[in-house]
């Protein structure tokens, strides 16, 4: 993998999706390798441990049918909770999908990733014509990396950003009744989007129901395989203050940077967020685009590690 990224002089960088993690379409679009591409566009952690040398020993799980038990307890044990109370999932994104389609009716805060969340919704609320309906909210919210107040409340809280936000894995809404369901992820955590492990922690009842509308099997056998040894190795707090400091430095290096408390933020970009986006991607570096937020004049930009934040300055001052 080339440490500078090569100016694209050829080709067109395609339009940006919902959701960012647009990495291996805007490489094929300039002619080089995804690993060419500094993909910040997905918040992930760079402290992560070496997620390709851990899965080549546990390889033999391809072999076998998915056994979820000892994943479930290992994502339990890390929540503080029983195993009765925790669901893996096919990703967050199918976390999100259970949830909704069993909730039914519900307002999704804004700002977040809306529709996400409203394509698993029967019927999307709106939370000022309807303020007691049941609310989904992210925290720390996406995009602007705030994270929630101590009062605020939800029917569903979506955590995945909240580990490296806070060194612990959740606030604890379940436990202590304010919340109905949290919705989690190791994605960002663990930076593996590809292994795919989400999760849903909720009452017992809860969760029997949704895994009676869950697929055999959605749980891959690699990632059940993986999931103990991945929280074995998981350090929260140290993982949060490296966040925390190179946040502090990205937020130095980059104008326009606004106050976050994720790990990642939201920058104000002059020149509107697509044509930014652009720039920086035909220099190798991939930046999430915020129109899709209804935030066209920012750029959402993951933190990186002390390597990347200088391709980054690099990019920035040369786009």
């Amino acid at each position: 993998m080339r440490v500078q990224p090569v100016v694209a002089t050829s080709g067109s960088v395609p339009a940006a999706g919902e959701h960012g993690g647009d990495a291996v379409a805007v490489a094929r679009a300039l002619g080089c390798e995804p690993a060419e591409i500094l993909d910040l566009s997905a918040s992930l952690n760079p402290d992560a441990p070496d997620l390709a040398a851990l899965a080549a020993r546990r390889l033999d799980s391809l072999g076998r049918y998915p056994d979820a038990t000892a994943a479930t307890v290992a994502m339990a044990g890390a929540l503080g909770t029983e195993p009765e109370a925790v669901l893996l999932t096919n990703g967050g994104s199918e976390a999100i999908a259970l949830v909704g389609n069993d909730l039914g009716r519900a307002a999704v805060a804004r700002p977040a990733e809306f529709s996400l969340y409203a394509r698993h919704l029967a019927e999307v609320l709106d939370p000022a014509e309807d303020p007691g309906a049941p609310r989904i909210q992210s925290n720390p919210n996406n995009p602007t990396g705030r994270l929630a107040g101590p009062g605020d409340t939800a029917a569903v809280w979506d955590e995945a950003f909240y580990p490296l936000a806070t060194g612990r894995w959740s606030r604890g809404d379940v436990a202590a009744g304010r919340a109905a369901v949290v919705i989690g992820s190791l994605t960002k955590v663990f930076a593996c989007p590809g292994l795919r492990v989400g999760y849903v922690h909720a009452d017992p009842a809860v969760i029997a129901r949704l895994a009676g509308r869950q697929p055999r099997w959605a749980l891959n056998g690699l990632a059940a395989a993986l999931v103990p040894e991945l929280l074995a190795r998981a350090d929260l707090p140290a993982w949060a203050a490296a966040t925390a400091r190179r946040r502090a430095a990205l937020a130095a290096a980059i104008p326009g940077v606004e106050g976050s408390d994720a790990n990642f933020v939201l920058v104000r970009v002059e020149d509107g967020a697509a044509a930014v986006r652009v720039r920086l991607a035909r220099r190798g570096i991939l930046v999430r685009d915020c129109t899709s937020f209804g935030f066209p004049g920012h750029v959402r930009i993951a933190v990186p590690d002390d390597l990347g934040l200088a391709r980054l300055v690099n990019a920035w001052e040369g786009s």
